[in-house]
């Protein structure tokens, strides 16, 4: 199927299902209305955007100007769209008394913190203007898990903001058990299709029946599935976050009021996961975290799957995973691998440039020319951008049946109501979201350059399916061997080993490796055989094994 500039352009920005489901835009469809409208000259339309970017450099104008006379219809459609909006979804705001507790932020801020033990420090952060709402969610009405659970809203009310987020205890010992946080990617996809695609205690069938997952990430640790930036999922807003700086003020105001409310939870060891698109999130939500000395978050490491951290190495690797480089068999032609050979200097001149100057009039160009020139020829080949091994079954639900089994089940009314859910309608994916994280030039910035300072203070796993095309493993091994930090030489010379399942109370290894392990110091890699853009969904069994020996310290 043969897509347009313009669905190429958002759709890459769905790269990764993180661009998952969170990068859901890859496969995003195009909207028709911009073809019979003009676009403006590029003049004028970059003033009317300077209040938001400021005034357009010479050099980035330089840049625009070159990648219009490569791909001018990808220009104009840029041109025909509106920065900044999202379409407001009908709410309906459930009254206090709903919920079971209603926690103050400002409250928060004049006492401080006692999650953690001895702890009376006030706690940092501008929390005046968010409120936690919380209620326990009865297990016996949805049957998702029969654990105890939280479900409930972070709200900026301020802003207009309003987060989303469903927590499950461990299935095992709560009391002890870390707590994680689970983030999908896009941007603009929501975390709920971890919860029921991956790695959450129940799938979705096509009977929008639950089926139980043996392997969930609950087995061993309470886990948080938020739904975030606003407007995804559960969430909602009349205004609009399109940058991963802004969201991460948000998650931070989330954890420390969560947190507070639930003590008991603030003791245990806390750890940040997530894939695709969460490449970009999690270095930054991890550097606001540990930027406030007084929290009540103790967070001890980060994971990130098949992320997209540093696009200008990860760009790169499209070429090799799609032409047989990557283990898998070329699908592209002679000419095709030519071409983006060809492409690959430019894109990544243009990515320095916006790595350089941090301006999203450098950086939408890098992203506009980067993903139709590096992604688009394998885009058109109808293949599924996060499983190389075939084709996309469903386009409209980014090649997965199952993501609208999951939309369906979310939208039910007493689903709804269950959770508390304020939002007429649930989306596994916002496109305008997608559309203004790219705008806003977020899409390319170099946000893998703040993981020198997080490995300073705690461990980092990236782990990479290997079928997966869009964040694909070849990159993301490259990037981790690449970074400067301190131990940058005795991790690239580190041995590649065998990850073999190990022993636990209810199985025993099989024979045979299901991946590869690198680590020195703070930074761990993993690739994962046989595995997609959705590790936990692809290899189950491998998923669970690597998280719970992750969580337990074996690889730091």
């Amino acid at each position: 199927m043969r897509m347009s500039s313009s669905a190429l352009v958002m759709g890459a920005a769905s790269t990764a299902l993180a661009f998952q489901q969170d990068q859901v835009v890859l496969n995003g469809p195009s909207d028709q209305s911009f073809l019979d409208v003009e676009a403006p000259t590029l003049e004028s339309w970059a003033s009317s955007l300077e209040d938001v970017f400021g005034k357009m450099t010479k050099e980035a104008k330089g840049a625009w100007d070159e990648v219009s006379m490569l791909m001018p219809d990808a220009i104009d459609s840029i041109k025909k769209q509106t920065f900044g909006t999202t379409k407001p979804k009908p709410t309906t705001r459930r009254s206090d008394s709903h919920w079971d507790h209603v926690v103050k932020g400002a409250d928060v801020q004049k006492m401080g913190v006692n999650g953690v033990k001895g702890s009376q420090r006030m706690v940092g952060g501008k929390l005046e203007n968010y409120n936690l709402r919380t209620k326990k969610v009865d297990p016996s009405k949805l049957k998702v898990d029969d654990v105890k659970q939280y479900s409930g809203y972070l709200d900026d009310e301020e802003e207009d903001k309003h987060l989303f987020y469903w927590f499950f205890e461990s299935r095992n010992d709560p009391k002890n058990d870390p707590v994680v946080l689970w983030l999908n990617g896009g941007p603009g996809c929501s975390s709920l299709t971890g919860l029921f695609l991956e790695l959450g205690p129940s799938g979705i069938t096509k009977k929008l029946e639950l089926e139980h997952n043996p392997a969930s990430w609950n087995n061993n640790a309470s886990v948080i599935f938020l739904d975030q930036p606003v407007n995804v999922g559960y969430s909602y807003s009349g205004s609009s976050v399109s940058n991963t700086v802004a969201a991460g003020k948000d998650v931070y105001a989330l954890l420390t009021l969560f947190f507070h409310q639930y003590p008991e939870y603030a003791e245990q060891d806390f750890h940040i996961a997530g894939e695709s698109y969460a490449g970009h999130y999690i270095p930054v939500f991890t550097s606001e975290i540990l930027a406030h000395k007084d929290r009540n978050i103790n967070l001890k490491s980060v994971l990130i799957g098949n992320g997209l951290s540093d696009p200008y190495t990860q760009y790169a690797y499209y070429r090799p995973m799609a032409c047989g480089e990557g283990g898998q068999k070329s699908v592209l032609s002679e000419s095709e691998c030519q071409g983006m050979d060809d492409a690959l200097p430019r894109c990544q001149s243009l990515i320095e440039r916006c790595y350089d100057s941090g301006s999203a009039w450098s950086c939408v160009p890098a992203t506009i020319y980067c993903n139709n020139a590096m992604m688009g020829p394998y885009q058109r080949s109808g293949r599924n951008v996060y499983d190389i091994r075939g084709p996309c079954e469903d386009s409209s639900n980014l090649c997965y049946p199952a993501m609208g089994w999951i939309s369906e089940y979310l939208n039910q009314k007493d689903v709804r109501d269950a959770v508390g859910a304020e939002v007429d309608s649930y989306d596994s994916c916002n496109f305008d979201i997608n559309r203004n994280f790219m705008f806003a030039g977020d899409w390319m910035q170099p946000y893998h350059q703040l993981i020198p300072g997080i490995l300073e203070q705690l461990p980092v796993l990236i782990y990479a399916g290997d079928v997966d095309f869009i964040c694909n493993w070849l990159g993301n091994e490259a990037w981790t061997n690449k970074l400067e930090w301190p131990g940058h030489k005795d991790f690239a010379k580190a041995e590649l080993k065998d990850l073999n399942l190990a022993f636990s109370k209810d199985k025993i290894s099989k024979d045979g490796a299901y991946g590869k392990v690198k680590t020195s110091g703070n930074l761990t890699f993993m690739r994962i055989y046989e595995a997609g853009h959705m590790v936990p969904m692809d290899q189950p069994d491998a998923s669970i094994d690597f998280f719970n020996r992750w969580l337990g310290g074996e690889w730091y």
